[in-house]
């Protein structure tokens, strides 16, 4: 008997800064890293409180779930995170006791990067089993998605615009990768991600072409040594109050829902660097449980659920 769902993926983080040097493991695949970066990191999530990644991504999941009944998909939702409890192969046990045979997988990271989606995708084929799955690769230009982005850029540009009594320019942003990740390897494609972050921002930028200029930058790079891919945030914040800008909006492009990369780098720390240029910092509202994202990925699932049942599904 064929039974569908859908399984979500997420980063994963630390219910308590206690946790952190194990969840950093996980992250670096068991790598050690140095002292004083665990203790930065720790030092962010004692600044913010607590991440919650974990439940916005369990209230995404609820809201996709009721889209799919909405739209005759009436399938449960699965949520799953690569680094943190629940993990993906908890997650994929509990789906093969619950008899799940056939899966649509979407990674709530849009652009794909081997060190993301590459990475969510290896650790549910090892851990499927028997479960057909349709993986979607990326969906950083769907229509849903720029929209939604589009949506709470719209409100807060209105909003600071009104406030300094100016058009605010917009410097969007997506994580950083480590530079050696996207090198060309032979046999395969090119890494897309710088390609798909920009595809993103561009799209979302022209649902709003009343902002008067944008740029855009890479944030969050990693502290454990390596060149990461930029311009980073720091060096396009210098080269916009080199422009004379008093006032600017920072739009990440990346992240669904609000956790320590938006919560202290771009609340605390960039708004901080800003503060230093002489430059106001704010940022739109995250998506968080946004209904234009639910209907996003609903729409995704409802593809991938379709393309399950046609007679030449694949396990991927």
């Amino acid at each position: 008997m064929v039974k569908q769902a859908v399984l979500l993926l997420a980063h994963g983080t630390p219910e308590s800064v206690e946790e952190i040097p194990d969840y950093l493991r996980n992250v670096t695949g068991g790598r050690p890293l140095p002292e004083p970066v665990v203790h930065e990191v720790e030092r962010r999530y004692r600044l913010i409180g607590h991440s919650p990644l974990t439940e916005i991504t369990r209230l995404q999941g609820q809201s996709v779930e009721a889209e799919l009944v909405a739209t005759g998909e009436p399938v449960p939702v699965y949520v799953a995170m690569r680094n943190w409890k629940p993990y993906i192969a908890d997650v994929l046990r509990q789906m093969k006791d619950d008899g799940v045979t056939e899966a649509a997988v979407i990674c709530l990271a849009p652009q794909n990067s081997r060190t993301s989606v590459g990475l969510y995708r290896r650790a549910v084929e090892a851990e499927a089993g028997e479960i057909k799955l349709d993986f979607t690769e990326s969906w950083e230009t769907h229509p849903l998605l720029i929209a939604a982005f589009a949506e709470r850029l719209r409100v807060a540009y209105e909003k600071l615009s009104a406030e300094v009594g100016a058009p605010v320019p917009v410097l969007f942003t997506a994580h950083s990768v480590p530079a050696r990740t996207l090198e060309p390897r032979e046999g395969q494609p090119a890494d897309p991600y710088v390609e798909h972050a920009r595809a993103t921002a561009s799209l979302v930028a022209a649902l709003v072409p009343e902002i008067p200029l944008w740029w855009f930058a890479f944030q969050s790079q990693g502290a454990s040594g390596g060149v990461w891919i930029g311009p980073t945030v720091e060096e396009s914040l210098q080269s916009i109050a080199g422009e004379g800008v008093k006032t600017l909006l920072l739009q990440p492009i990346g992240f669904l829902c609000d956790h320590v990369e938006i919560l202290y780098d771009i609340d605390i720390h960039f708004k901080e660097e800003a503060a230093k240029l002489g430059m106001r910092l704010e940022r739109p509202e995250s998506l968080n449980d946004a209904p234009l994202l639910a209907k996003a990925v609903a729409g995704l699932a409802c593809a991938a659920l379709r393309r399950l049942r046609t007679k030449g599904h694949r396990k991927v």
